[in-house]
């Protein structure tokens, strides 16, 4: 359970990652030689200057010589290492440029979906009805206000300060509850009421 849930999801390798790794690869080796050929000329340089010291003059010739071509092997590699660097930029920018294509791609099906869903004879249809639906209530609003005179407002504003008058001549309701009184305290308070007896 634990492996299926640890395992991490492996990155895809395309044709043009190995390609790059490759020439990186040849790239190193170049500089690794370079570095190897440049501690050589040094040495050799000394070891002529010690035959020409010591009267060696034509092995010290020899020797130079073949610094000679190995210097000149050296810029070879100086050229090679440099094209290897452009040509990995060059497939790295491809890289780039294919993955910028690819979001342009997926945009313009994004962009040619939602044109199918709101076409443009849709739009206008939707825009010609919302400025109908605007006129329309314009011509209603117009009509209400030409429909009202000068003595319909002041009757419409008479009557409302009457109603506002009307709300404020209303007796406050009491806030507490009236005291309720059953039948039978009624009857008991009139029984306790001493009765007048007539006089014979």
């Amino acid at each position: 359970m634990g492996n299926i849930f640890g395992r991490k999801k492996r990155s895809r390798v395309t044709e043009q990652d190995k390609a790059v790794l490759q020439l990186k690869q040849q790239r190193d080796k170049l500089k690794q030689y370079q570095k190897k050929i440049t501690l050589q000329l040094q040495r050799e340089r000394e070891v002529a200057k010690q035959l020409l010291h010591d009267g060696k003059k034509e092995k010290a010739k020899l020797l130079l010589k073949k610094k000679r071509y190995q210097e000149q092997l050296l810029e070879k590699t100086d050229n090679q290492i440099s094209n290897l660097e452009k040509m990995v930029e060059d497939i790295e920018f491809a890289q780039i440029e294919m993955k910028v294509i690819e979001g342009l791609k997926i945009g313009n099906d994004c962009l040619k979906k939602m044109h199918e869903v709101m076409s443009i004879e849709e739009v206008e249809r939707i825009m010609d009805e919302t400025q109908e639906g605007i006129e329309y209530q314009r011509q209603i609003d117009e009509l209400l206000a030409g429909s009202l005179t000068t003595e319909d407002e002041e009757a419409i504003l008479e009557e409302l300060e009457a109603i506002t008058q009307e709300d404020l001549e209303l007796p406050e309701a009491p806030k507490e509850p009236l005291p309720e009184t059953t039948p039978e305290k009624q009857a008991v308070k009139n029984k306790s009421k001493p009765q007048m007896v007539a006089a014979s």
